[in-house]
């Protein structure tokens, strides 16, 4: 082995070899903005629905998700339907209870009136029948007989002078004038006056 022995090198060259092309994953549409609501759309076995998002956006969303929102806004819509429906009728409370307030202040204002009213015209009758001289009482002649004067002689069967020994049954308190015919006999002694 005296000799050297040279070393070869022997270069190998690589070519490089087309290694196989991955196969492409399914795009993943989940939250990629939509233009039409509801339509729908199938990757990789999963279905994806055009839904409005959280934040309010037309996205693909899967049909699970898709199903939960709207589902959630279904029973927003229905409890904003209930709230407005009772703010409404509260409201219509109020406003039939105000209107019945309402009314029962002007009817009592409208009594309070005419109880005013009331009560001047009886102070103005009052005022009036106090100023206005009395008028004197007029004498009933009707049951008094027309034959007597200056006391009333009452029209019976039989009249006696009040005190004396008649036995009526009428009696008059003296002294009478006679005017007519003393057709009861209180003038005794005939000098026109009975029952002195």
């Amino acid at each position: 082995m005296g000799a050297a022995g040279s070393v070869s090198s022997t270069k190998e060259s690589t070519s490089a070899s087309p290694s196989p092309t991955p196969t492409p994953t399914p795009s993943q549409i989940a939250g990629k903005a939509c233009t039409t609501e509801k339509n729908t759309q199938s990757v990789a076995g999963e279905t994806y629905i055009c839904t409005i998002d959280q934040s309010g956006k037309l996205a693909w969303l899967d049909s699970a998700t898709a199903g939960k929102l709207s589902d959630q806004r279904a029973a927003d819509a229905a409890a904003k339907a209930a709230a407005e429906k009772a703010a409404a009728d509260a409201a219509a409370k109020a406003a039939a209870d105000q209107a019945a307030a309402d009314k029962a202040a002007a009817d009592k204002l409208a009594a309070d009136q005419a109880a005013a009213a009331k009560a001047a015209a009886d102070q103005a009758a009052a005022d009036q029948a106090a100023a206005a001289p009395a008028k004197p009482a007029p004498l009933v002649q009707s049951s008094c007989d027309p034959n007597y004067a200056g006391a009333c002689v009452p029209i019976a069967s039989d009249v006696d002078c009040a005190g004396g020994k008649g036995n009526g049954p009428a009696y008059v308190r003296g002294p009478v004038t006679v005017v007519g015919s003393d057709i009861y006999g209180l003038d005794n002694d005939h000098d026109g006056i009975g029952c002195e």
